[in-house]
């Protein structure tokens, strides 16, 4: 049972809503001002429905970067029921961890760096929620090139005297060609006209463009099996290499690829979470979004993927270059938008969002929910992102490190919530300074939160970075995860609430 405690004075929270009527804020008299924004403090109105959730998902999962991670398991060497097990299996554990990181913000209506406040501290919260938000910022450049990848294809395709533009050695700057700055930049103000008409606009935009993602996956999938023959498609793609169980080790290596490839918008799911009417309906558009929807999405790619083989003569794990090679313009066209909507959605849901409630929560005063997400959105720039992804071990190093310390913070969180709190929050207490404040500690920072992160993000750590522990990197999430739970959990075994 979920409990949430509530200490304002008589009339608060009417004062709170007749201040901000033009908002979905609910801002009392008591919070503090350090803490407190319109975009952080709790929502009066929850309005999303399973549908919205399970639209969320799909904008997660159809992108570019889902697309070849669903093909790349299914080249590793199992057989095509191996791998839908263990897509299967890695999903469902997905959308376990999401119900339970769900909760506290649906039944609050607060974001994730907010809830953080429980266990770290007012002020501490701010240690995982600039961490999350580096992340964010990271992929969120990547992505962005990503898309742009396919803006280029279209432009190329129909203007192909642009081609010495794209050619980074005439017309480069920064390791990246002159056609590619435009084709990113535009990616990069698509992306935040989207986010600057807020999150209403996020949840129509995401509504559609995930299912029109699968109408037009559903169409090229279609052709290239009429223009291949079913009898000539291989969804072994990789041919079988294991079996029995010597299976089991790479079948659980891809378990863990899934649960890592969502562990980042995982730990911020509250940020969505908290606009569900009810954690009834957020559990629903959990389980057709995620099992469901993925599953059939991993399907729809590795036929697609595999049906490149006998009609293009090669194996083609990225779609961009799937749709690059088809010879009618309206097949290109509609290919390259579809793939630029999907990558969009993945990063405004995935990658701006998250560090838009993050930065906002260092400097509420200062710092809005639509200045938040532009630090990241400039912050991508400066990174070259694609500079990162061409240089794959730089990438590989910089995110894994960073990777190492989700799964730890999304232990702590949850230990704090079922764990030491048993379901209880007192939303007040997170606005406030007051030294008699629940989640005040001294220096406004928990020490035995910090004192659960340092191991058990060290340990993750050091299989990224020591090759004699390499063998642990692909469970890193789940090391630190357990770490974190169970070292928090120990440290506060005398003070549950």
């Amino acid at each position: 049972m979920s409990t949430v405690v509530s200490h304002a004075p008589a009339g608060a929270a009417e004062a709170g809503i007749a201040s901000h009527a033009e908002s979905n804020a609910l801002i009392k008299p008591g919070y503090d001002p350090r803490l407190t924004n319109e975009d952080l403090a709790p929502l009066k109105k929850q309005t999303w429905g399973q549908y919205n959730i399970f639209a969320f998902w799909m904008s997660d999962v159809h992108s570019v970067g889902g697309y070849i991670t669903a093909g790349s398991l299914f080249a590793l060497g199992l057989s095509s029921w191996q791998v839908l097990v263990s897509l299967l299996v890695g999903i469902v554990i997905v959308q376990f961890f999401c119900n339970l990181v769900a909760k506290p913000s649906q039944v609050t209506g607060v974001p994730y760096p907010v809830v953080c406040r429980a266990p770290f501290g007012v002020l501490g919260a701010n240690i995982p929620a600039i961490i999350r938000g580096l992340i964010a910022v990271a992929w969120y450049g990547v992505q962005t090139y990503l898309a742009s990848a396919a803006f280029m294809v279209l432009a190329l395709h129909m203007f192909p005297n642009l081609a010495p533009y794209a050619d980074v050695a005439r017309h480069g700057f920064a390791g990246l060609s002159m056609l590619g700055w435009l084709a990113f930049m535009i990616m990069w103000v698509l992306q935040a006209f989207v986010f600057w008409h807020g999150m209403e606009a996020i949840r129509k935009f995401i509504d559609w463009a995930g299912p029109a993602v699968y109408v037009v996956m559903a169409i090229l999938c279609g052709w290239l099996v009429w223009k291949a023959g079913w009898s000539n498609i291989d969804l072994n793609l990789g041919g079988i290499k294991f079996q029995g169980w010597d299976a089991l080790p790479v079948m659980l290596s891809a378990i863990a690829l899934v649960v890592s490839y969502f562990s980042g918008p995982m730990l911020n799911f509250g940020d969505f979470s908290r606009y569900g009417k009810s954690f009834d309906a957020v559990k629903k558009g959990n389980f057709w979004g995620l099992p469901i929807n993925f599953v059939f999405f991993s399907l729809l790619t590795v036929i697609t993927t595999a049906a490149t083989l006998p009609v293009f003569g090669e194996l083609i794990t990225d779609p961009v270059h799937t749709v690059g090679k088809i010879d009618s313009t309206t097949a290109v066209v509609l290919g390259a938008l579809t793939f630029m909507i999907a990558t969009i959605g993945i990063n405004i849901v995935a990658n701006f969002v998250s560090p838009a409630f993050d930065f906002s929560n260092v400097a509420p005063q200062h710092i809005s929910w639509r200045t938040g997400g532009m630090i990241a959105a400039v912050g991508s720039v400066f990174l070259t992102p694609w500079n990162l992804y061409n240089s794959p071990e730089v990438i590989h190093y910089t995110l894994d490190v960073l990777g190492s310390f989700i799964g730890p913070l999304f232990g702590i969180l949850i230990a704090d919530y079922y764990i030491v709190r048993r379901q209880r929050i007192d939303v007040d207490a997170l606005y406030t300074m007051s030294p008699k404040g629940e989640y005040w500690y001294s220096g406004g920072y928990n020490p035995k939160a910090i004192q659960a992160l340092i191991p058990s993000a060290l340990v993750p750590i050091l299989c990224v970075m020591v090759p004699a522990l390499r063998g642990g990197a692909n469970y890193a999430w789940f090391i630190g995860m357990a770490l974190g739970f169970v070292i928090y959990a120990l440290l506060n075994r005398n003070n549950k609430t």
